[in-house]
Parts: structure tokens; C-alpha cells; sequence
């Protein structure tokens, strides 16, 4: 007797039927979709989008704060290397200034200051070094003779923002050195120099406050 093998099924598996993802959007919902229909969500956006201008401009201050203190800090970092030098002739060159005193240390900058409205030097200047330590082997340069006159050495003093003396028109001029120096020298706002007696023979004295 001979038997047929024949396979049988029953219950056939349905085939897979591919899914076109064309058909189904995976983009995000924003709330643009929402925002004219709904006038709440709407105010809650712009109430955000104002919390985020503020945000902006409180980033923005405090930058400029911080390069305002970090100017300030160079400043006075720079007066603590510096002399206040008086009773120059004002024949004077920043150059004559840097001889006198290269003995000293290595100078950044040499400023003779001058009248902002007659550009004539006002018969004092400022000398900043590259090491604090050179401040101190300067002061030994009190009453020195340059061009005959005894040379007033002390060291500079820090500005003090809002406190300021004596009498004057304008800012002061500058008269710069020939030797390695990063710009104009930082001069108080509020200084102001006055004089002393009559004639040149009596010189000048500054008061930084």
C-alpha cells in the first residue's frame, strides 16, 4: 500500500504588509499649530519670549561688569609700578625722563602730561615700570637734579572714583615716550594740577585727589 505524503495546513499566517512611513508625519508639534485657536497659549509664548529678552540683557550687563572690573584691576595694578615725578622742566623729553631713571628697572612708559588747550607740558609726568620693586630704587631719585631742577619722586596714587581737588578746565594733554608702551597713560578724571608761588623757580606740584 502506498501513502501520499501531502503536507496540510491550517490557520495560514497572514504575510506581512509593508507600511509606507510616508504616511505617518514624525514631526514635531510646535505651538504656532495652536496659537490662533487658543489666545492663553498665545500670551504664554510671549511671556516667554520676554523672559528670554531679559535673560539676554542681564548676560549682556553682566559682561560689562566684569570688563569693568577687570579694566579697573589692570589699573590699579599699573599704579602700584608707578611714579609720579614733579617739578619737571619743561624742556624735558619722556626720553631724558628714562635715562634718568633706567637704573632703576625697565620702564613700560614714560608720560609727560600737557594742557589739553595750549599743549605746553604742565611741568610734571608719570613713569610706570615693568616691577613693582623698581617703585622703590626710584624713590631714591628725590631731589635729583634734572635740568638744574630737584625732580619731586613719589609714588603714584590710585584714583579714587567721585573724590577729586583743585581747580581746572578740561582733561590733561599727554606727551608720550619713544619706549615700549601699550597707549596713552590712565590719568584721573578728576586731577587737576595747581601751582605753587610765581616763576618757573618754584615748579609745580600735583594732587592726585
Amino acid at each position: 500500500m502506498e501513502y501520499n505524503n501531502t503536507e496540510t495546513t491550517s490557520n495560514p499566517q497572514p504575510q506581512p504588509t509593508d507600511i509606507e512611513s510616508s504616511n505617518i508625519s514624525s514631526a514635531p508639534i510646535s505651538l504656532d499649530d495652536y496659537e490662533v485657536n487658543d489666545p492663553e497659549l498665545a500670551a504664554l509664548k510671549k511671556q516667554m519670549q520676554q523672559m528670554e529678552q531679559e535673560a539676554a540683557k542681564l548676560r549682556e550687563l553682566q559682561a560689562q561688569t566684569s570688563k569693568a572690573i577687570s579694566d579697573e584691576q589692570l589699573r590699579d595694578e599699573a599704579d602700584s609700578r608707578s611714579l609720579y615725578i614733579g617739578n619737571v622742566d619743561y624742556s624735558t623729553t619722556p626720553e631724558e625722563l628714562q635715562a634718568h631713571f633706567h637704573s632703576c628697572g625697565l620702564i613700560n612708559r614714560v608720560t609727560i602730561l600737557c594742557d589739553k588747550w595750549t599743549g605746553h607740558p604742565k611741568g610734571f609726568a608719570y613713569i610706570e615700570f615693568a616691577d613693582k620693586s623698581s617703585v622703590s630704587l626710584a624713590m631714591q631719585f628725590e631731589g635729583s637734579l634734572l635740568h638744574g631742577r630737584p625732580l619731586k619722586v613719589s609714588p603714584k596714587r590710585t584714583n579714587i572714583p567721585g573724590v577729586t581737588r583743585g581747580r581746572g578746565r578740561g582733561a590733561p594733554g599727554y606727551y608720550g615716550g619713544g619706549f615700549p608702551a601699550r597707549g596713552g597713560f590712565f590719568m584721573p578724571r578728576g586731577a587737576r594740577p595747581y601751582m605753587r608761588g610765581r616763576g618757573r623757580g618754584r615748579g609745580t606740584h600735583f594732587s592726585p585727589y
